[in-house]
């Protein structure tokens, strides 16, 4: 428009342009190829870099470039301040962000995903690269809640890099971890753990091994222990400190957390995930396999795959509990105690397959949320609830350890 190019092109009512926007949110994902490619993709490729598949990052640079020293306020996801996709753009697109709030993305009309959108206010004038700010929250009735934290992670290594640092080959493998490659808090439904990566189409994970179990364990549970919201939707998961190292009680914790959260399916191979002897669930049989008993009492021989081969022992202390995970093993022994009861169980049944066998499946294939059972019903109510407790115990670690920023 005519009166806004004057504005424009007069240095000093351009020094007073402030630019209300609510760019467009296509970006290049599944079926849609090509929605990014445009004159603007090709000049500010390099200022953009993986960011250029998203048409706002283009909105964005090419005002802070053809507009110079103006002040921004638009509307946008936060993936400029903290997705791993923008670190470039972060490097090129320097000002102060003075003000943000954020809302849940479902408040905008034809939006239904669970993700914060913020409004944001940019000094360009001020060549600041961003860092961190403390944004006001408010819920989808307008209520301000609180306050939250967004980081760039600019000096910080990401998650994935310390995934990959225990990541091996090996002739024995007693799970696949699947989604745990992502950092961010969105990928959480895609981290569960199977028997193998063949059931996953596109498989991005690694192996559990009896090598990097503890450290798989910490891992997943750390990834899993916080409840994935709208609001932390965007936050990553980075590189920890060495801290955790010497702490043993965490790394146990980590690991009753996982042996009581895995999708472990007999009927995908032997399941070596059952935490209890035969004696102690009144098991009519012999297990398959007593690696995880044999692992927890360091009594795993050195060239064991969960039978009895091997002689020489590995010389290993057996792993100490906390009271919460103590109530978690007490809590689960009981429900496969009673399991073990019923005349048609499975003698090598995996939590999973427990509650698939009470909980009974829909015409569609999927788990019922509940059972008939009674019994079952508080066994599993009570052992939800000390997982629960579990988690709560681990969340501060993960934080002074380092996993995730506050």
């Amino acid at each position: 428009p005519k009166p806004l190019q004057k504005i424009i092109n007069d240095p000093k009512k351009r020094e007073k342009l402030v630019l209300y926007i609510n760019p467009p949110y296509a970006e290049i994902a599944g079926k849609k190829t090509g929605v990014n490619l445009n004159k603007i993709h090709d000049k500010y490729a390099n200022q953009l870099k993986v960011a250029n598949r998203e048409l706002y990052a283009q909105f964005l640079i090419r005002i802070y470039y053809e507009i110079s020293n103006c002040i921004i306020g638009e509307f946008s996801t936060l993936k400029a301040l903290s997705g791993s996709n923008f670190k470039k753009f972060r490097e090129f697109f320097l000002a102060e962000l003075v003000k943000c709030f954020v809302v849940p993305a479902n408040t905008f009309d034809n939006v239904k995903g669970l993700f914060p959108i913020g409004f944001k206010i940019w000094k360009t004038y001020k060549k600041i690269k961003f860092k961190k700010i403390q944004a006001k929250v408010f819920d989808n009735k307008g209520e301000y809640i609180g306050k939250h934290t967004f980081n760039s992670y600019a000096n910080s290594k990401y998650f994935s890099k310390w995934v990959k640092s225990f990541k091996e080959k090996s002739d024995f493998n007693i799970a696949w971890m699947e989604g745990v490659t992502r950092n961010d808090f969105q990928s959480q439904n895609g981290i569960i753990i199977l028997n193998v990566k063949e059931q996953i189409v596109v498989p991005r994970g690694i192996y559990i091994t009896k090598s990097n179990l503890i450290k798989s364990s910490i891992c997943f549970a750390v990834r899993k222990s916080i409840k994935a919201t709208w609001l932390n939707d965007r936050d990553q998961f980075i590189h920890p400190n060495d801290s955790w190292k010497k702490d043993k009680k965490f790394q146990n914790d980590c690991l009753t957390f996982t042996l009581f959260n895995n999708n472990i399916q007999t009927k995908f191979g032997t399941n070596h995930w059952i935490p209890f002897t035969e004696n102690e669930v009144n098991s009519r049989e012999k297990f398959e396999s007593n690696f995880m008993v044999k692992f927890i009492q360091g009594k795993l021989k050195a060239n064991e795959n969960g039978d009895l081969l091997g002689k020489k022992i590995l010389r290993r202390e057996s792993l100490e509990f906390s009271s919460a995970s103590k109530e978690v093993f007490n809590a689960g022994r009981e429900l496969w105690i009673y399991y073990h009861t019923k005349p048609n169980c499975n003698v090598n049944a995996s939590l999973y397959d427990i509650r698939s066998y009470f909980q009974g499946r829909s015409p569609k294939g999927r788990m019922n949320n509940k059972s008939n059972d009674k019994k079952y019903m508080n066994l599993i109510t009570n052992l939800r609830g000390k997982l629960k407790i579990l988690a709560k115990k681990i969340e501060p670690k993960i934080y002074e350890y380092g996993f995730l920023k506050k």
